[in-house]
């Protein structure tokens, strides 16, 4: 049976809406004095993040899997161990792709979907135990 329903990717325009997803995070990580934590786990310059997280989210959103072709498949948790990574690691990169996501027009259907999947994906990449 063929699924002809939309896949997030073309919901969200495709390339270009991903790209503009994508760069709407790190402008926002980059500036965002709150997201200070998340940003330091990032190299100074980020430019190889952006195109990373562009390629890989180009295949996890439905569109091709750019992540897989370049780098191979890629096993997130694995690739984040070398970081420490929290709740508050966690709190901050979600906040900076919910500010991304404002900026885009989309419907509720799809911001609901994705924050649902972005929080998932983001909770299963810490590996820091909480001390308070």
């Amino acid at each position: 049976m063929h699924n002809d329903l939309p896949t997030p990717y073309q919901r969200l325009g495709g390339a270009s809406g991903v790209r503009a997803l994508v760069e709407r995070f790190y402008d926002f990580m980059d500036d965002l004095p709150e997201a200070y934590g998340v940003r330091k786990l990032h190299p100074t310059d980020l430019s190889q993040s952006r195109e990373k997280l562009y390629l890989f989210l180009s295949g996890w959103l439905g569109g091709p899997p750019l992540y897989e072709q370049t780098f191979g498949h890629p096993r997130l948790r694995a690739r984040h161990l070398p970081f420490l990574i929290g709740v508050n690691e966690r709190d901050q990169w979600l906040m900076c792709m919910s500010k991304a996501l404002d900026t885009l027009t989309i419907d509720r259907a799809l911001r609901f979907q994705l924050e649902h999947s972005f929080f998932k994906t983001a909770d299963f990449m810490r590996n820091r135990e909480e001390t308070d």
